[in-house]
């Protein structure tokens, strides 16, 4: 065998060996990836068909509704032209309540109810997440009074 042609396959075997390692890298992020969806994206079912989705939105006044049990909560979060049912079982941030913006990170039941994992809420009083101000900006429903909250 000759020095090229053992150079030939050096470099070829290390082009084998990046190849697998990049398909491997890639794998790994597919299945860490979770999607920002408005509830107007997931009734409509567009990019939302995804397992693990984020929902956020603001919650709706005069939807939430304590389960007997003191964990279970439901509730439902609207992009004030959709809403969509959540529950969760957990203790909800101390700074969760009506009318105010949060992300909600879980899945669609078959009856069209989002399970919650975990959810965030806001942190003070101008804060209103990202991907909800520009779901609210993009159907149209950003009020003039939130044009001063700050996005993070």
């Amino acid at each position: 065998m000759t020095r090229k042609r053992r150079r030939l396959y050096m470099v070829g075997g290390g082009m084998l060996i990046l190849a697998t390692a990049t398909a491997l890298i890639l794998t790994a992020f597919s299945d860490n990836i979770v999607l920002f969806c408005s509830p107007t994206d997931i009734q409509n079912k567009a990019t939302c068909a995804k397992a693990d989705i984020r929902l956020g939105g603001l919650v709706e006044e005069e939807s939430l509704d304590r389960g007997a049990d003191g964990v279970t909560v439901s509730f439902r979060v609207t992009d004030l032209s959709n809403s969509i049912p959540v529950t969760y079982k957990g203790i909800l941030p101390d700074l969760f309540r009506e009318g105010q913006g949060v992300v909600t990170e879980g899945t669609v039941n078959a009856e069209g109810v989002f399970v919650a994992r975990e959810v965030l809420a806001k942190h003070d009083e101008n804060y209103i997440p990202k991907e909800v101000s520009d779901a609210l900006k993009a159907s149209g429903n950003w009020h003039e009074e939130t044009k001063d909250a700050k996005d993070y």
